[in-house]
């Protein structure tokens, strides 16, 4: 049992969306007392609430001061010890509730490092880290000398949000000058151009490392491919697709070397993160384009845990527990994993027609057709996710518009 003198940790959790489950799942197995705070859109959700002590929903619309009111309140009868946040957009928040008890971890403006496209291309910047190109929307003498400098075609990223959610590409000035007028013209001020960065557009493929960090040190990482970059998933529709890369390659030594250089270069000191890279199709070279201070979405740790054996959130989990002391993590093997996961046309999509013993997990999700095979060898797994690419277009693709902004 994790203890406090003669009392269990208390840790309140944060999450906006449904994630987390296996953190929670390790806390309580270690003894700690859990509670779960999320919105009211979310409490309907499968939470294991057989591993929390209370379950609190505030409204939809909650900012910051309501979270850390909140806090004060319960901290009124138990002593916290820990907040985490289980999703991207909590991260600020829970740093900010740390900060007004003055309790262990990730800083407000170290979470902001890590929630600002245009302040993480900085610090990969000065770091020796390749970046695409980069200008924040602010200055329109500075945009239009990285135009001339920089030619298109650019991506217009919001600098806060998550996936592909609100990324543009452009290829001519007239269009940049027009989004940021237009932008500027918005009633909320924090849609506005100066919350937005324009980057040089780089085709190639895009790969991911996902890491367990502790004491400023990445201690266990593994390297995954998307099958075709996440911002054309999200524009174009079709399957999304990731893979383990092959151990022992070329990219992957490199994927490994730079997300070292990465983490230091940004000062997590203990946490999960989800760092996303693109090969450049013209070079050769990786270029960094973004990281988060938390577990991948989109079944990532499901397919990570499925090739090394490896839970990115119990391991987390583990360390926050310990306060950093926690057992060193061993791969129990070293397979290869991947997943196709896509909108469907149906409420629950029936994927029992696909029957191949490579199949461990299946997606049950509304709307949502998944997923996820295993196999000794990367070329397997790569035959079946380009066989079922070919399928689910047939069985259960469904197109819809990417949000402008998270819902």
């Amino acid at each position: 049992m994790s203890q406090t003198g003669n009392r269990p940790l208390n840790i309140i959790c944060l999450a906006t969306y449904f994630k987390g489950a296996d953190f929670i799942h390790e806390c309580k197995a270690h003894g700690c007392h859990v509670i779960l705070i999320t919105k009211e859109k979310m409490l309907s959700e499968d939470w294991p609430r057989e591993s929390l002590d209370d379950l609190i929903a505030v409204p939809n619309d909650a900012g910051p001061p309501l979270f850390i009111d909140l806090l004060a309140f319960l901290a009124r009868k138990i002593k916290i010890d820990r907040v985490i946040a289980l999703e991207e957009f909590d991260v600020v928040t829970a740093a900010l509730m740390r900060e007004h008890l003055c309790l262990p971890g990730l800083s407000s403006s170290g979470a902001k490092v890590f929630r600002d496209k245009l302040s993480m291309a900085v610090y990969c910047q000065r770091a020796g880290i390749n970046v695409p190109e980069f200008v924040p929307l602010v200055n329109r003498e500075e945009v239009d000398e990285y135009m001339k400098r920089v030619p298109g075609p650019w991506v217009i990223k919001p600098r806060s949000d998550v996936s592909a959610i609100g990324i543009r590409k452009v290829s001519e000035p007239v269009e940049v000058w027009r989004a940021m007028d237009e932008m500027n013209e918005r009633e909320n001020l924090r849609e506005r151009a100066s919350y937005y960065v324009l980057a040089r557009f780089i085709p190639g493929q895009v790969f991911h490392v996902d890491s367990v960090v502790n004491d400023g040190r990445v201690v266990f990482a593994g390297t995954n491919q998307y099958g075709r970059p996440p911002m054309q998933v999200a524009h174009q529709g079709g399957a999304y697709v990731s893979r383990t890369l092959e151990r022992g390659s070329d990219d992957e030594k490199t994927l490994l070397a730079t997300n070292k250089k990465l983490i230091r270069a940004l000062g997590l000191e203990r946490g999960a993160t989800h760092a996303e890279f693109i090969k450049s199709d013209a070079d050769g070279k990786f270029y960094f384009l973004e990281i988060a201070a938390r577990v991948g979405g989109a079944y990532i740790a499901e397919v990570l845990e499925a090739a090394s054996g490896v839970n990115l959130w119990r391991e987390w989990a583990k360390l926050e527990v310990a306060d950093g002391k926690g057992p060193k993590i061993t791969p129990q093997r070293k397979e290869y994993a991947g997943i196709i996961l896509s909108l469907a046309k149906q409420e629950y999509p029936d994927t029992s027609a696909y029957v191949e013993d490579e199949i461990i997990h299946r997606i049950k999700k509304r709307h949502h057709a998944g997923l996820i095979v295993r196999a000794p060898r990367l070329e397997r797994v790569n035959e079946l996710l380009d066989q079922y690419g070919h399928r689910f277009i047939e069985d259960f693709v469904a197109v819809a518009p990417p949000p402008e902004r998270p819902e």
